[in-house]
C-alpha cells in the first residue's frame, strides 16, 4: 500500500486544479461570491500542504525525545486548517461588503457557473474519497481536510445557485449575500475542526462505543484475574493508547500474571485498531471493587 502522504499530494495537484477553475470563474464574470469560493480554495492548496509535512511528520519513528511517537503532528495541520479558514471567512465578508453597496454586472455568468460547477464536481468526488481513506487508516489530517473539500462543494454548489438567481432576478446585491452566505459557513465549518482537533491535543478519552468494546475484551479476556481498575484511554491520530491496573491473586506467579495481560493485549489489539496497551498489575488487596469485576472464572 502507498503510504499516506501520497494522498496529500495527490490533494494538493487537485486542489491547485480546483482552485484554477473556480479563479477562471470569477475572473470571467466578477462575480464577488465566485471569488469568495476561489479565495476559499486557496485554503485547501495550503493545507494540503501542510498535511503532506504532518503525515511525514507523523509517520516518522519514536525517537528519545518522543517515545510515544509524533502522532500528534496531524492535529496541528487540522488546527491550522481551521485557523486558515477563518482567515478566508474574514476576506470574503470584507469583499461581500465592498460589493453589496458597490454591486456590478455580472460578465459571462453561464461560462462561469459551468467551470465552476466542474470545479464542484471534482471536489465533492476527491472529498468523499479523502474522508473515506481519512477514515480507514486513522488520519485526523487527511480526514480535516477531506471534509473541508467536501465543505468546499456544498459551499459551491450555494454559490452555483447564487449566482444564478442573481442573473435571472437581476438584484445584484444577492450576489454579496450569497458571498457573506458563504463565509458564515466555511467559518463554522473551521471552528468545528479546530474543536475536534484540540480534543485529540487534549488528549481526549475514545469515544462511547470504544470504550464499550475495551471494556468487553478485558472482561473476556482477563480469566484468572479479579478486576480491573482505573482504566485510562486516548487518541494520538492513528494509536489509542490503553492503559489500566489489573488486580489478579496474590499467590499467582508473574509468568501467569504475565499470560494473562498477553491475551488481553491481543484481544484489544484485535479489536481496537491502533490499540497500545499498558497493564500494571497489583495483588488482591489493592482492588477497589470498581471499573470491570472479571471474576476468576469467567
Amino acid at each position: 500500500m502507498k503510504p499516506v502522504s501520497h494522498f496529500a499530494i495527490v490533494s494538493l495537484g487537485v486542489a491547485l486544479i480546483v482552485l484554477a477553475l473556480k479563479t477562471v470563474a470569477w475572473w470571467v464574470t466578477g462575480s464577488v461570491a465566485l471569488l469568495s469560493d476561489a479565495l476559499e480554495s486557496i485554503i485547501n492548496v495550503v493545507v494540503a500542504g501542510a498535511a503532506w509535512v504532518a503525515l511525514r511528520v507523523s509517520s516518522t519513528p519514536p525517537d528519545d525525545r518522543h517515545p510515544f511517537g509524533h502522532h500528534k503532528a496531524e492535529y496541528f495541520s487540522a488546527v491550522l486548517e481551521g485557523a486558515l479558514i477563518a482567515v478566508a471567512a474574514l476576506a470574503i465578508f470584507r469583499e461581500a461588503v465592498l460589493h453589496f453597496f458597490q454591486p456590478r454586472e455580472l460578465d459571462a455568468p453561464a461560462l462561469g457557473i459551468a467551470v465552476n460547477v466542474a470545479a464542484s464536481i471534482i471536489n465533492a468526488f476527491w472529498g468523499w474519497q479523502l474522508v473515506r481513506i481519512g477514515r480507514r487508516e486513522r488520519s485526523p489530517a487527511l480526514d480535516a481536510d477531506g471534509q473541508h473539500v467536501m465543505a468546499d462543494a456544498v459551499a459551491s454548489t450555494g454559490v452555483v445557485a447564487g449566482v444564478g438567481a442573481t442573473v435571472l432576478t437581476g438584484w445584484l446585491q444577492l450576489d454579496a449575500l450569497v458571498a457573506a452566505g458563504v463565509g458564515v459557513y466555511i467559518l463554522l465549518s473551521g471552528w468545528r475542526l479546530i474543536r475536534e482537533s484540540v480534543g485529540g491535543l487534549m488528549d481526549e478519552a475514545v469515544s462511547p462505543g470504544t470504550l464499550e468494546t475495551i471494556n468487553a475484551c478485558i472482561k473476556q479476556a482477563a480469566t484468572g484475574a479479579i478486576e480491573a481498575h482505573d482504566l485510562q484511554t486516548r487518541h494520538a491520530g492513528p494509536v489509542t493508547f490503553i492503559q489500566f491496573h489489573l488486580i489478579v491473586p496474590g499467590s499467582m506467579t508473574v509468568a501467569a500474571a504475565h499470560e494473562i495481560c498477553d491475551r488481553i493485549e491481543h484481544s484489544l489489539r484485535e479489536k481496537v485498531e491502533g490499540a497500545r496497551v499498558a497493564i500494571h498489575i497489583e495483588p488482591e488487596h489493592k482492588a477497589k471493587h470498581t471499573g470491570i469485576e472479571v471474576g476468576q472464572n469467567a
